[in-house]
Order: structure tokens, then sequence, then C-alpha cells
């Protein structure tokens, strides 16, 4: 029988979810209440979620994000509170573009081309990405009239629409689809501009145009930047694995329970919270939880207690995806290798989402002699390749991506990782759907949420989320 909390002992907490949101949070408890028990449950045998780093010789492999944006503040301040300020480095600064597919041909994002904006008119009027007429649409963006409802508080539109009716049909499906799409993997007709780029409307709110807008902003780092804002990412040294690693040796080794996944939860009639493990067994009493798991997980922990808050995590849905890492020697690779990779729009109909060229955009991720290139497949536009068994999953990514670079021959290393159903699914009402799972969880004491379900998929907002629920932990919960 449990035990229940008494206020001589020191208050006990958990952490369900050892991903970056998990390993934040449980982290920023130990830190908020020194004499706590921080215990950390994670149903896998490794910690750190989709950030995981893999050694394979002499390559450095990152089987999921590779690096974060520090424009946000939140993941570079966590890394100079560990003490891995000096271990953060910064794109190559020669290599800095990316690359469209278009007819089998990889051409580079017009310069000053971001996301969803154009910010010089020389490089659109020299692309071959885009036709005439799909220029001329593009550069009159300037005179679109906004949206009628745009000043509505919570207005929105899918960016599907937003970037058709801005930029026009063109340049939305050869540039922003391709470029979402290696950021979210998500169905653009689906995706929610309030959630995903709330700036933009604001834009459009304020200035009337996209086009405007850049007019009144201060020129930047950003300003010349070709299909990401790449002069703003960083990684690790030696891999984003060194983030997961030294938070985890922040927390007492014995409280971290690897391969215990947790399907239920309950409160007791002194306030104090059970978990029950999918063997049955329960562990407790804790005087709060964070659960830092995929919203549909986290709703199958709060099913049987609390069954209106397990329909709202269940609206949000997920995309899967894979990446293969594929090493070439360099002279393999005929034509050679520019830029941080390429983009495919849908429209050309490929089975690869997107590539990323390891080798080239950070230090030290290859021998000097050799290529490191991940290749993406899957995400919510193209389901259906996930299906394949790994060793056609890899031959696909094999044959597409020497098709694409004219590779000679097969790779000295080949990697696969699955992420079954780990991006969500930022749709149309998610910030509705978010404030409405965040009114129920306020009246639930001592029971916090985090991850990347709910203010943003990158690294920095997933440390925010973690941050931020340890936070409202401590303040509502007994010392």
């Amino acid at each position: 029988m449990s035990q229940p909390p008494s206020s001589s002992r020191p208050a006990r907490y958990a952490v369900v979810g050892g991903g970056i949101s998990g390993l934040t949070a449980a982290y920023r408890l130990s830190q908020l209440r020194p004499t706590a028990t921080v215990e950390v449950f994670e149903g896998s045998a490794r910690l750190g979620g989709v950030l995981h780093t893999n050694r394979a010789e002499d390559l450095l492999i990152e089987r999921g994000a590779d690096s974060f944006f520090n424009k946000l503040p939140w993941a570079a301040d966590l890394c100079d509170e560990l003490g891995l300020a000096e271990e953060l480095i910064p794109t190559n600064k020669g290599e800095r573009r990316a690359f469209v597919l278009r007819a089998g041909k990889l051409v580079p994002v017009p310069e000053g081309f971001v996301v969803i904006r154009a910010n010089a008119v020389g490089p659109i009027l020299k692309t071959p990405l885009l036709s005439w007429r799909g220029k001329l649409r593009l550069l009159g963006e300037r005179w679109v009239p906004r949206a009628q409802d745009i000043d509505t508080a919570d207005y929105d539109e899918s960016v599907a629409s937003f970037a058709t009716r801005r930029l026009g049909r063109e340049t939305f499906e050869r540039l922003v689809q391709p470029l979402l799409a290696g950021i979210y993997t998500a169905d653009p007709a689906k995706l929610s501009l309030a959630a995903t780029m709330p700036e933009v409307i604001e834009d459009e709110r304020k200035y009337g145009s996209l086009h405007q807008a850049s007019l009144a902003a201060p020129a930047g780092p950003d300003a010349q930047a070709s299909g990401a804002r790449y002069a703003r990412f960083v990684t690790l040294r030696r891999g984003l694995q060194q983030l997961v690693d030294k938070l985890s040796s922040q927390l007492a080794p014995d409280s971290l329970h690897l391969q215990t996944p947790i399907r239920g939860l309950h409160r007791d009639d002194d306030g104090s919270w059970l978990l029950i493990g999918s063997d049955g067994k329960q562990y407790g009493p804790f005087a709060g939880i964070i659960i830092c798991l995929p919203a549909p997980r986290a709703a199958e922990l709060v099913a049987e207690s609390h069954p209106e808050l397990e329909g709202l995590l269940q609206k949000i849905p997920y995309a899967s995806s894979a990446v293969v890492s594929l090493a070439f020697s360099r002279d393999q690779i005929t034509q050679g290798v520019a830029g941080f990779g390429f983009v495919v729009p849908t429209v050309e109909n490929r089975k690869i989402v997107a590539a990323s060229f390891s080798s080239q955009k950070f230090p030290g991720r290859a021998p000097v002699d050799q290529h490191l290139i991940r290749i993406f497949l899957g995400g919510a536009k193209q389901p259906e390749v996930l299906l394949l068994p790994d060793d056609q999953l890899c031959e696909l990514a094999r044959t597409e991506i020497s098709a694409i670079l004219n590779i000679q021959g097969e790779p000295s290393q080949v990697d696969l990782v699955r992420w079954q159903e780990k991006m969500p699914q930022y749709h149309l009402g998610h910030p509705q759907l978010v404030a409405a799972i965040e009114n129920l969880v306020e009246k639930l004491p001592a029971l916090e949420l985090a991850g990347n379900a709910y203010h943003g998929v990158g690294i920095p907002q997933c440390v925010h989320s973690g941050n931020l629920a340890a936070q409202r932990l401590v303040a509502t919960s007994p010392r």
C-alpha cells in the first residue's frame, strides 16, 4: 500500500517521458526544488526521444534533429547553464544555401526567399524554379488585398491557402510547400497558419502585405538567407546527444526508469498521484506529475481519470517519418555536392521528402573524403512509403539520391531510423484546441503537460515547454 506524502519528507515528483521536454522538466524541477526527488519514466531503452546521435566508424549521424534555431533563446540558454556553451557550433558559412528539385535537377532557392517570404526581387527574376507568370504573380504580392476577416482575434487559415492567396499557386507548389515539408512533414492544406507562423498574419494585419512588412523590418542576418535562416542554426560539436547526456547526468541514476512504460495514473484521496505501469505495477506516491509524451500517449494515461482531457488530446494528429543516412566517398558523386541539402516538391512525384548534406552543414560529421547524406521519407503526404520493409526503404533512399546526384556505386555506410507518430500536426484550429487542453489541465492539481504537441515542434520550444511545466508544478504543489 502506498504511503501518503508527508510534510516531513521531501517532495517526490514524476516526469513521464524521457525526451528533451521530459529531461528538461526533470532537470528544472531538481533545480527549483533541490531537496525533492525527481523520477523519470521512459518506455524505451534510451533517453532523448528523437534526439539521437549515432557514432558509426568515423561518422557522426544525427538520427533525428541535427540542430536548433538559436533566435529562440531557450535551448541555447540551457546549454549555457549546463556548461555546453563552448560546444555550440554554427553552420558552415560557405555553404549556407538550399536547393529545390525541379525536373530532376537541383536549383538553388532564390537568395532572400525564406520559407514564405521573398526579401529580394533580383533573385526571383533570375530563378528557373518559376515561370515568368509565376514570378510576376509572386512579385505582385504587394498588391494582393488583405483577407476580409484578418482583424478578428482568432483569425486562421491553412498555410496552403495563405501562400496561394498571397504568393500564387506556382510559388506555393515549387517553393513554400517543399520548404515547409522539410520542417513540419505536414500537409499544408491542413496546417494552421496561426499555430506555425502567426507573425505573417500579424504582418498582413498591420502592413497589408508581406512585401511592405519586409520593407519595414530592419535588415538582419536572415535577409539574404536561402530557404531557411541557416545563420541562426547551431548544434553541439559532438552531436545533440551531448545535451541529452548532460541533462540526464544531472539526475540521480536510480531516478531514471528506462523500459518502464506507464499506461495510467490515479489520484489518491490525499491528493497524491500514482503511476500505473504497463505490467500493473504502481509507482508513487508523487506530489506532482509532468506528462511529456506525444498527445495520443498522454491521452491514454488520462483516459480513465479524465476522459474529457483524453478526448481533446486525441484530436492532435501525428505523422510518421523515416531517416536513411548514407555515406559515400567523394569520388562516387561526379557532379559534386553544394549547399546544405534540397527539398522535393510534391508535384515532382518523387518518393523522398528532402535530403540534408550533413558533412557540408557542420564540421566533424564525416572524414574529408566522404559525404554523409540524410534522406527523409514519409510524412503526412507520403505515409504509404513507410509500409516498406527496412531493406526496401533503404534501397529506395539510395536509388532516389543516386539518381538526383548521379552517384556511382553503393554507400559505405547505411543507417535507418523510423520515427513512428513522432511529429504532431498543427492542423487548423490547433491554437484553440491547445487552449481548451490547457484550461482543463489548470483544473487538475499537480498535473502538467509538456512537449512538442502544443506550442512548437523545435528543440527550443520543447525546452521552454519543459521549463514552464516545472515552474507551474512547483508553484502549485506542496513542499
